[in-house]
């Protein structure tokens, strides 16, 4: 039996990093991907996942790792775009997918592994799931140029964002 899950049962958040010379005026982010649905194959504990790129959408800002309220709806829409158009170019790769390929482990502990395929380019990826509470979670860091990303940058590189994101996936344990 394959269990369907989406945002009401789970989340997928990205957290990024500033970096160069005027760091100082730009800021780390948490965005959100708000369309997406998580296929878990319960007899063989396999998973597939399907993002939808254009979905992304900005949380707040981080301050040291803690939310910032420092962004005006405008600076959201602006950051949005820019994400949309100059980075992920979700008009030509509007999907994300994982499929897993191996899930080994037991009790509160899985490691998996798998194809993501990203930004038109796919690539292998191991990660590990642990129970924390009531969920699943994994946090893996991805490394945009793998992908063929290019990083934000502005100002002649002054200001970028770093190469490596993490993206922390929850999803709700199934009882």
């Amino acid at each position: 039996m394959t269990k369907s899950l989406g945002p009401k049962e789970a989340s997928c958040r990205i957290y990024t990093q500033k970096e160069g010379l005027l760091s100082a005026v730009a800021h780390d982010l948490e965005l959100e991907c708000q369309n997406f649905r998580i296929e878990l194959d319960e007899g063989s504990g396999l998973v597939e996942a399907h993002f939808e790129a254009p979905s992304l959408k900005v949380v707040t800002a981080m301050v040291n790792g803690h939310p910032s309220p420092v962004l005006s709806a405008s600076d959201r829409q602006k950051i949005e775009h820019n994400l949309q158009k100059d980075v992920l170019h979700t008009d030509r790769h509007p999907k994300i997918h994982f499929r897993s390929s191996q899930v080994v482990g037991q009790g509160d502990r899985r490691t998996i592994t798998g194809m993501l395929e990203l930004h038109g380019r796919s690539r292998s990826l191991s990660l590990v799931a642990e129970r924390v509470g009531p969920h699943w979670q994994t946090k893996v860091q991805l490394h945009q140029p793998d992908f063929g990303i290019v990083p934000y940058s502005a100002m002649f590189g002054a200001l970028k964002i770093k190469p490596e994101v993490w993206v922390v996936l929850r999803v709700l344990a199934q009882t």
